[in-house]
């Protein structure tokens, strides 16, 4: 049997913390270390999991005997983390979305590749099983060609307990970074990943709480196909009544019962201690239904395919058919399957650096396409790889 990877988590939000049932009850991964700048938070990590805590990583990369890192730090501390960790040579698993600029991504990739070692984009929901089906499907081509893509979200995200970072545009905040490069993975996933122009409307609708919370982006893909992602972040209507009340990480939230929205920000140390007591329990390991990222409708020649709650429904000449698929590992955990097997070369990653800076791409180009009012064209799109 293969050594285990020995892995270190830098940042433990709500992103970090999720990742560490995963990381423990993977095969082939060990939690060997931690760091967090937060002392009870890192602590209590580190008594619960036996890892080794640091308070930063430069000096978990000095002390720690790690093969791997996974980067769950603000957006804008990215690419600084991840050249420690090439000069180092470790191999890098990096939140979504990798970087705030083209040339920072390019630079990771470029830093990975002469220190050999793998670098990988993710968490996103384009692992989620749902989706990953569906890109089963079209690549069977039992539905003939994709034509078109279209995915929605509403949710309350603009209103929820947030860093200064994470609403600062220049600083990969607001939705069209953070969960719009969610909804450009799955639509590149499913449409093949050469999406050739972007045209975008970005919207910043409550002054008492500046930022891009909401966005409407059309994207042309190479071959014909188009696609639509909507987000909107100010948390009136919720896509869960369209998929059964079940809620994003697979539990069921009847209307009924969801709290109101708070709307009325309150001030920037109640708002990170909110954050901090959200992120623990914020992304549950296991759940009865499905993930989703809001409902995503796929078009291809010959029928149409969504989520259930339980799976997928498939539209054809044979009428509806529902897929029910086994729930019994999170996305997360097939994060880490495609991880594992980029390091030992059991096979090539789809979701790498290139297919990262492709999602970052089509980012930037919404958010300058909303700006400027014109069409887009990409240049550092990349196909699915096989």
């Amino acid at each position: 049997m293969a050594a285990r990877v020995r892995i270190g988590i830098v940042g433990l939000g709500a992103a970090g913390r999720a990742f560490l049932p995963a990381i423990r009850g993977h095969a082939g991964f060990e939690l060997a270390a931690v760091a967090e700048p937060v002392a009870d938070t890192r602590e209590v990590i580190a008594r619960e999991t036996g890892a080794k805590e640091f308070s930063d990583l430069p000096s978990m990369l000095a002390d720690a005997a790690l093969d791997a890192i996974y980067i769950a730090t603000p957006t804008e501390l990215h690419p600084e983390h991840a050249a420690l960790c090439f000069a180092a040579k470790k191999h890098v698993l990096t939140e979504k979305p990798m970087a705030i600029a083209l040339d920072q991504g390019l630079s990771m990739i470029e830093a990975a590749e002469r220190a050999g070692v793998v670098l990988l984009v993710g968490h996103s929901h384009s692992y989620d099983m749902p989706i990953a089906k569906m890109r089963e499907i079209v690549a069977s081509g039992a539905l003939g060609r994709v034509r078109m893509i279209h995915t929605w979200n509403y949710t309350d995200w603009i209103y929820r307990p947030r860093r200064p970072d994470e609403l600062d545009i220049s600083l990969g905040g607001g939705v069209t970074f953070r969960q719009g490069s969610h909804q450009f993975d799955i639509v590149r996933l499913l449409g093949g990943g050469l999406v050739k122009s972007v045209h975008a409307t970005t919207f910043d609708w409550d002054v008492a709480r500046r930022s891009i919370g909401a966005h409407t982006v059309f994207m042309q893909f190479e071959d014909g196909a188009a696609a639509t992602a909507v987000y909107n972040g100010y948390g009136y209507f919720s896509t869960m009544e369209l998929i059964a009340d079940v809620a994003e990480w697979g539990f069921k939230e009847p209307i009924e019962k969801r709290p109101p929205v708070r709307r009325t920000p309150g001030s920037a140390a109640d708002e990170l201690a909110a954050k901090r007591k959200r992120a623990d329990g914020a992304i549950p390991a296991s759940a009865p239904h499905q993930p989703h990222f809001g409902l995503t409708l796929l078009s291809c020649e010959r029928g149409d395919i969504r989520q259930s709650p339980n799976g997928l429904f498939v539209y054809s000449e044979k009428g509806r058919e529902e897929i029910a698929l086994p729930n019994g590992r999170s996305p997360r955990d097939l994060v880490l399957d495609e991880f594992a097997d980029a390091i030992s070369g059991k096979s090539r990653a789809i979701h790498d650096g290139r297919w990262g800076l492709a999602n970052l791409e089509v980012c930037l180009a919404a958010i300058e396409s909303s700006k400027s009012g014109k069409a887009i064209e990409l240049r550092h799109q990349v196909a699915v790889s096989a």
